[in-house]
């Protein structure tokens, strides 16, 4: 059951992404070669504990970390370590949320640390150009697919692959709510989009296949391939007036 969310519940979503939209520009400011995945972590809880807020993913499912962070070929749910540091040329996934007053917020991206070869580059781009891509087919009049359709016909025009294993979700009292959202399909099918529904969309991209295995950690993916892989995720309020990216304060970036 898809459970829309009243005016007041899209207020406490909207405090808790806007709390992960600074942390987004603060690691953007401060995540740099050399660093520990683990002093990431230790930071950016500090930072979500620090605005009265909780974690989301702590403790989830057994998940022991705040972020999940993942770098070069790891696709999603990385576990940060303090052996694990930082070099020039990494490419970086970071995925967190946090709770305000029982609501969540979910939100992604990844950064290139310094220089990258400009298909890297573009991989990134891309990822999250089909975000905004997908953002902006939510409306009342759309389908849940279209959201989908619109970000694999702009990856795979790109010659990138789109991971099939992991999907977007609901969110709301939850952090997993119904619907699921894939990053692929035919438009014009599924539920008609409505407002008072919340969505964390969330593109995972790759410069190879789009299979993932898992490691013996029981959490973190991989490509299957080896390939680089980017990964970007807003959580967004469908409204009558179109929608609203709940974990951004500022104007989405222009797309190709």
């Amino acid at each position: 059951m898809i459970v829309l969310k009243s005016a007041r519940e899209i207020e406490l979503m909207r405090r808790s992404g806007h709390i992960l939209a600074d942390v987004v520009d603060h690691l953007r400011a401060t995540v740099r070669s050399g660093m520990s995945t683990l002093e990431i972590d230790e930071d950016v809880e500090a930072f979500i504990r620090g605005r009265h807020a909780k974690p989301a993913f702590k403790g989830y499912r057994g998940f022991p970390a705040t972020v999940c962070i993942s770098i070069n070929d790891e696709v999603v749910h990385g576990i940060p370590s303090s052996h694990r540091r930082l070099k020039e040329g990494d490419i970086v996934g970071l995925d967190l949320g946090c709770i305000v007053e029982g609501y969540y917020a979910d939100c992604a991206f990844t950064l290139a640390l310094g220089d990258v070869p400009p298909r890297v580059q573009e991989l990134l781009d891309v990822t999250r150009d089909s975000l905004e891509r997908a953002i902006a087919e939510c409306h009342p009049v759309r389908r849940l697919s279209d959201a989908s359709h619109a970000v694999q016909t702009h990856v795979e025009r790109h010659g990138f692959g789109v991971v099939r294993a992991f999907v977007g979700h609901g969110i709301g009292r939850a952090l997993h709510e119904e619907p699921q959202i894939p990053n692929f399909g035919d438009p014009g099918r599924g539920p008609q989009l409505r407002p008072g529904m919340v969505l964390a969309i969330e593109p995972m991209v790759t410069m190879g296949s789009w299979e993932v295995r898992i490691l013996d950690d029981g959490w973190t993916a991989v490509t299957a391939d080896g390939s680089l892989a980017a990964h970007f995720e807003h959580t967004i309020a469908v409204t009558d007036d179109g929608p609203e990216v709940l974990t951004r304060r500022s104007a989405p970036p222009a797309t190709a």
